[in-house]
């Protein structure tokens, strides 16, 4: 029977742990060149004229003019150019690359190109709404008229920035009329479906290769296609290969962040101190191109009542275009934003009601059958309670809250309850992604994973090898997962959105028990598994009504912090946290999932601190960006519960962002809690604590 306690130790550790693992800027062919991209100076600008320098042999410039096909990046939306086309629309939008094989020479041509521009009035604020969606639920003017008191609030988040290990990095070459894409990638069928739409090639005619990734968090999610899409045509008209790595300060600069945010929350509340409807509307900062920002703010809406249900909603959002860099896919992706404002919301409001916040939550803490944000079932078990039980009793979070309020010495815990729905939103799996896994055993009884799951840290690899060898009841070695390889690899879908074990993990089991049923000594065998959703399922896109995801893995954080009285520091002392999801493959892997994720969190609640001037991020190093260090991590405490998911392998559920998503609401009820002041935007820095401190 699967142990869940039997740790596995991850197939590449020893590779990346003795150096030899290959990233994308340690890969050389022969011949190769190298580019580099000339960027706008202006938020926003007409492009009037572009002097180039007379270039020495094998120098090349590359710019809107050698698309093939189409001039955008293909996502969901067709605004993001792959190259600027008369005008631009942020600071550091590529207007072409320089290629050719000395890395100085190029820097000295890049120095010599003039743009002129006729600069615009660019806008940073939300006037410019591209994105609207919304949804009700119950009667929200039934609920208003049966109120007996009302309380609104708004909240704000900023900027976050992934920092991976390893930068954006891409190599393209020509292989005969192919064109070959290897870089640092989530979703290799994203990277291909762009350069296919962008060159205009079909489809066997376009190869993506994942080598080693070092790192992503979402960053390397749609941003991989445009340096994609940009070398391919490169590599088609120089016939040579071009690597192009950035260094970290291009990195920060250009590449996508976690939306900013403004959210206001309105509850009306009955005589019985009920919350009985609220009202909510987000506004998220997409920067200057739409890219992932509609399916983001979606999924902040749907995460509007966390782990309440409250049975009337008047739910709308906006998604604006503003001048600055482009923002994106980032773990947890929009319910980060919406989680802390509903969790420091509900606690603001039982403060309001004169009441016990922990009770006040509990009183309205969702339970197995009630109804979603958007009218779905919650059909599986939910043992929150008991979850947070545990959490309140590992943390001593009562005795703690008590002891706080009696003394002034700036100490305080904070609890956050939270959940996160599993895989595509609705039917998007199904409809969109269709995913296929393919099992090939050969004739020495080798069976190889051809998956385009992508490795990038999380354990991906051992995760879905450890399945098929399981099911298959054959030792970890006889089972091989290569990097995906699009020449050989169905589209499994992406590795995205707490979909990799429980989606794709199940498929591979599923098809494992197939080739198992079947199983010929010595012959070569094929299995095939595509995705079918669960016939419970029904959702309307267009309304977002339904159910929202397939399953949901749920948590709770509890962190304890100490805030300096004299420099308003905040220092984390303690971090407990309550985790179930589903079944845990295997236990030390999603520990480590969790205690990256709880770190990540919490450091979006009080330290990782990014903002523009007038277009211009200001934070472009990890020097001026901070992000925790060991130091900066407390001891923490993590248990992992069983709740079988019936539709995943072994009943898991997803695990990699649920662990993010409570923290900066856990981090920020302590501070509040230290220093008795509603906390209202994160990050709380100590700027922002000494101004609350001092009102």
């Amino acid at each position: 029977m699967f142990d869940k306690n039997k740790s596995t130790i991850k197939i590449d550790h020893d590779e990346k742990c003795s150096g030899q693992a290959l990233y994308t800027s340690d890969i050389v062919l022969d011949d190769m060149v190298y580019a580099k991209t000339l960027r706008s100076k202006h938020a926003k600008a007409k492009i009037i004229s572009i002097y180039i320098p007379t270039l020495p042999e094998e120098y090349y410039i590359i710019d809107y003019h050698d698309i093939l096909n189409e001039n955008y990046v293909k996502m969901i939306f067709t605004d993001w150019p792959v190259f600027a086309q008369n005008e631009v629309n942020h600071i550091g939008e590529p207007i072409l690359l320089v290629v050719g094989p000395k890395k100085e020479e190029i820097d000295r041509i890049l120095e010599q190109i003039v743009v002129n521009y006729e600069v615009k009035e660019a806008v940073f604020d939300f006037s410019n709404s591209k994105i609207q969606r919304g949804f009700k639920k119950g009667n929200i003017l039934l609920a208003q008229n049966e109120t007996a008191f009302t309380f609104k609030e708004t909240f704000n988040t900023g900027y976050q920035e992934q920092a991976y290990i390893e930068p954006q990095g891409m190599i393209a070459y020509l292989d005969e009329d192919k064109v070959t894409i290897i870089g640092s990638m989530q979703c290799p069928y994203y990277i291909k479906n762009a350069v296919i739409n962008t060159l205009g090639y079909p489809s066997d005619k376009v190869r993506v290769i994942q080598p080693t990734v070092g790192g992503a968090f979402g960053g390397k999610e749609e941003f991989p296609s445009i340096t994609a899409c940009q070398l391919a045509v490169a590599a088609v008209k120089v016939k040579k290969p071009i690597k192009m790595i950035y260094e970290r300060e291009e990195d920060m600069l250009v590449t996508t962040k976690r939306h900013p945010s403004t959210i206001t929350l309105e509850a009306f509340v009955n005589k019985d101190k009920q919350v009985i409807g609220l009202k909510a509307n987000v506004a998220l900062d997409a920067g200057a191109y739409l890219g992932l920002s509609g399916v983001v703010l979606a999924r902040a809406l749907l995460a509007v009542t966390n782990a309440y249900t409250i049975p009337n909603l008047d739910v709308s959002g906006d998604v604006f275009i503003t001048n600055t860099v482009p923002n994106g896919a980032f773990r947890g992706f929009g319910s980060p934003q919406m989680i802390f404002a509903i969790e420091m919301f509900m606690h603001h409001l039982a403060k309001d009601l004169n009441l016990d916040p922990f009770g006040f939550r509990l009183k309205h803490l969702v339970k197995q059958g009630d109804l979603t944000s958007t009218s779905g079932v919650y059909r599986d078990p939910i043992i929150m309670d008991k979850m947070i039980q545990k959490a309140a009793e590992i943390s001593n979070y009562h005795a703690k809250i008590e002891q706080f309020a009696k003394e002034n010495t700036f100490k305080g815990i904070g609890m956050s309850w939270f959940l996160h729905g599993c895989g595509f939103t609705g039917d998007g799996e199904s409809k969109q992604i269709k995913s296929k896994v393919r099992l090939v055993k050969d004739e020495n009884d080798l069976v190889y994973l051809y998956i385009a799951a992508v490795e990038m840290g999380q354990g991906a690899k051992t995760i879905l090898k450890k399945i098929v060898a399981d099911v298959l009841d054959v030792e970890n070695d006889q089972v091989i997962f290569d990097n995906p390889d699009t020449d050989f690899v169905p589209d499994s879908g992406p590795t995205v959105a707490s979909r990799t074990t429980m989606i794709v993990g199940g498929l591979l089991a599923r098809a494992a028990e197939k080739l198992k049923a079947t199983w010929q000594k010595g012959q070569y065998q094929e299995v095939f598994e595509k995705y079918e959703q669960p016939k419970y399922i029904k959702w309307d896109e267009e309304k977002l009504h339904g159910d929202a995801y397939p399953a949901y893995s749920w948590g709770v954080n509890v962190v304890e912090v100490e805030v300096s009285p004299i420099t308003y520091e905040t220092k984390v002392v303690g971090v407990w946290s309550v985790y179930d999801v589903g079944k845990a493959i295997d236990e030390r892997m999603v520990i480590g999932q969790a205690d990256g994720g709880i770190a990540q969190g919490i450091a979006y609640g009080y330290l990782e601190y990014m903002v523009h001037e007038n277009g211009v991020l200001k934070q472009k190093n990890m020097t001026d960006y901070i992000i925790p260090t060991s130091v900066d991590v407390a001891k923490t405490e993590t248990i992992i519960y069983d709740n079988p998911f019936p539709f995943g392998p072994y009943g898991a559920k997803g695990v990699g962002e649920l662990t993010l998503v409570g923290g900066a609401p856990a981090v920020a009820l302590a501070i509040e809690n230290a220093i008795k002041k509603k906390v209202n935007r994160i990050p709380a820095t100590p700027e922002y604590i000494m101004e609350l401190v001092k009102k």
